[in-house]
């Protein structure tokens, strides 16, 4: 009854907890802490109007159960600062990445993450493996080719939604719907409204939108991170949805084989935001391997 309910019902994050900030190398990191235990960071991914809790509010209490939680607003979203970004982009988000586990008393952390988050981490393990213990990988492109047949719209898809999204009459209620829907979740009927509204809002911010206008400017270099998977230490999981609009699955079992501990889950009727259709599943085979860590 519980894995039918989770295939049909989609929770909702609720209202996000209050948030706390913290000054890492010159900018300024909004969080929530949540549980406590191992220290576990989630990032996330890079659409319009994304958030920590947006993106992990429905996963998040499962989670903090028996882990700490810090679900970190990425810079350049929701609350976090909106700096602009120069020289290579993942390089960038490492160093300050590393400066916020450094300013919260992190030493070493796993890292659950969806998409633009999940690079991030990728890029972070292969530089300091000594500050990760494992990855959980949900829709990211590190490497800009794929195993089989070019990536959709050439690895710009996502891209290409953000600037139809911002672009003619700008940000509306059904465009968010329509982005989400097409690119992010596999089932419509799923979606709950709060979830649409939340992630609506959040993509009117003044700054955000101003970001948005100015295209990739101020994201910084795109980099392709062939050479650094092979560095990684930690085991990792790949987690994607059978159905994901961005990447088909031969794309992360390529990635499983470039990394020297990775390993693939598939879950079907699923797409992009798999943490957030079907929280559950997730949180039960995200769980499992994190309990498995130090056996693999």
């Amino acid at each position: 009854m519980t894995a039918t309910t989770d295939r049909l019902t989609s929770p909702a994050a609720g209202p996000a907890p209050e948030g706390k900030y913290a000054d890492a190398d010159g900018v300024r990191y909004h969080y929530l802490d949540l549980g406590s235990g191992p220290d576990t960071i989630f990032l996330h991914g890079g659409g319009p109007g994304c958030t920590g809790w947006s993106d992990f509010g429905p996963v998040a209490p499962l989670f903090a159960r028996d882990r700490r939680c810090l679900i970190v607003d990425i810079l350049q979203y929701g609350r976090s600062e909106k700096c602009r970004i120069s020289g290579p982009m993942w390089d960038f988000h490492t160093v300050k990445t590393i400066a916020l586990m450094d300013a919260l008393g992190v030493e070493k952390a796993d890292f659950i993450c969806n998409s633009w988050g999940g690079t991030i981490a990728l890029r972070l393990a292969a530089a300091h493996p000594e500050r990760v213990r494992s990855l959980v990988i949900t829709g990211s492109m590190p490497v800009f080719y794929g195993p089989l047949a070019p990536l959709p719209e050439n690895g710009h898809r996502g891209r290409n939604a953000r600037d139809v999204y911002y672009g003619g009459e700008g940000p509306t209620r059904e465009k968010m719907r329509s982005l989400i829907t097409r690119l992010e979740w596999y089932d419509p009927a799923r979606l709950p409204e709060e979830t649409l509204h939340m992630r609506w809002r959040q993509s009117l911010d003044p700054e955000e939108r101003e970001l948005a206008a100015m295209s990739d400017s101020p994201r910084g270099e795109w980099q392709d991170l062939t050479g650094e998977l092979g560095l990684i230490e930690a085991p990792a999981l790949f987690m994607w949805g059978r159905e994901d609009a961005f990447l088909t699955p031969d794309y992360p079992m390529m990635l499983a084989r470039m990394l020297k501990r990775g390993n693939l889950h598939v879950m079907d009727h699923v797409s992009h935001h798999l943490q957030e259709e079907r929280p559950g599943a997730y949180h039960a085979v995200v769980n499992g391997f994190l309990a498995s860590v130090d056996h693999l």
